[in-house]
C-alpha cells in the first residue's frame, strides 16, 4: 500500500479521536396515558341494554307507566258513559277499546286487583270481573236531573255544579237545552264555575219598584252585624233582635261539697288507749254536779 495514504489514514484517525461527539439514541415512544373516560368505563359495571318502546311497555316496575295506563282507562270510561254506554266491561275489553293490549301481565293484574277496584271513578260488579264508570250523581235523563235539583231545593242543599252534571248525565248538552226554562244558571264569583238551581215558579212574585229602589240604595257590604244592629236601634227598629244565631250562655258549675273525714293521728299510736281513758274521765268530770 502507498505509504502516503497510510499516513493520511493515521492522521484522520487522530483527528477523529480528538473531536468529541454526542450520540443520539432513537426515542422509544411511550404508550399514551389512559383517558379519563376509558378509566371510568373500566370502573363502571356493565350497563344494562337500552330499552326500546316495546320493552318499555312491558316493563312492570315503572309506576309512571302504570298510572298512565290507568288514566287512559278512566278517561275512556268517562267518555263512553257520557255517550250513553254504561254497561260494564271486562279488563280485556277495556284494554281492547283503549288500544293497550300490549301491556305486561303484571300491569294487567295490578289493574284488575288494585287500581280499578280502588279508584273512586270506577265501579266494579259484585263478582269483581267487570267495571263501569261511577258518576257523581245517578241521573240518566232530564227527569232525573230535575228530580235531583228539586231535592236539593227542598232540603236547602243549594245548587249542583255543572261539571258534576256534565260528568254524570249522558248527552248533557242536549238535556240542558231542552230543560233550560226549568233550570237557573248562576256563575260562582270565586272560581267562575256554573251552578244549577231548580227554577221554582211558585216562588215568583212581583216586587214594587219603590221597594226595589230602596233595596238597591241600602249598601251593607262594608258593615258588620254590630253596625247594622246599631243603625236599626237608632231608627227605632227592634224586630231583628230575636233573629239570627243566639250565643250560648256558659253554665256555671256548682261546687261539689266534700265531706270532711277525720284523720287519725299518725304519731303516738302507742298512747291511743291512754288518750281514750283520759277523754272519758274528762267528760265524766264535766258532766257530774259539784256536791
Amino acid at each position: 500500500m502507498d505509504p502516503a495514504l497510510l499516513r493520511e489514514r493515521e492522521a484522520f484517525k487522530k483527528r477523529a479521536m480528538a473531536t468529541p461527539t454526542v450520540e443520539k439514541k432513537p426515542k422509544t415512544e411511550a404508550p399514551p396515558p389512559p383517558a379519563k373516560d376509558d378509566a371510568k368505563k373500566k370502573m363502571r359495571p356493565p350497563s344494562a341494554p337500552k330499552l326500546d318502546a316495546s320493552t318499555y311497555k312491558t316493563m312492570s316496575g315503572s309506576s309512571q307507566y302504570r298510572f298512565g295506563v290507568l288514566a287512559k282507562i278512566v278517561k275512556h270510561m268517562r267518555t263512553r258513559h257520557q255517550d250513553g254506554d254504561d254497561h260494564p266491561l271486562t279488563i280485556e275489553e277495556i284494554l281492547d277499546e283503549t288500544n293497550q293490549l300490549d301491556i305486561g301481565q303484571s300491569v294487567k293484574n295490578w289493574l284488575a286487583s288494585e287500581a280499578l277496584t280502588n279508584n273512586p271513578k270506577i265501579e266494579a260488579t259484585p263478582d269483581g270481573h267487570r267495571f263501569s264508570f261511577k258518576p257523581v250523581y245517578k241521573i240518566k235523563d232530564g227527569k232525573n236531573l230535575l228530580r235531583l235539583l228539586k231535592q236539593h231545593d227542598l232540603k236547602g242543599l243549594g245548587g249542583v255544579l255543572l261539571d258534576d252534571v256534565q260528568e254524570s248525565l249522558p248527552h248533557c248538552e242536549k238535556v240542558l237545552k231542552n230543560r233550560a226554562s226549568e233550570i237557573i244558571f248562576i256563575v260562582r264569583p270565586i272560581d267562575k264555575k256554573k251552578i244549577l238551581f231548580y227554577n221554582d215558579r211558585t216562588a215568583n212574585f212581583m216586587v214594587d219598584e219603590e221597594f226595589q229602589k230602596l233595596w238597591r240604595s241600602a249598601t251593607v257590604d262594608a258593615m258588620d252585624d254590630a253596625k247594622i244592629d246599631e243603625y236599626l236601634e237608632k231608627q227605632g227598629i227592634r224586630s231583628m233582635q230575636d233573629h239570627g244565631p243566639k250565643k250560648p250562655v256558659p253554665k256555671r258549675k256548682k261546687a261539689v261539697s266534700k265531706k270532711r273525714q277525720f284523720k287519725k293521728p299518725r304519731d303516738n299510736e302507742h298512747l291511743a288507749d291512754v288518750l281514750e281513758t283520759y277523754e272519758d274521765n274528762t267528760l265524766t268530770q264535766k258532766g257530774s254536779n259539784p256536791t
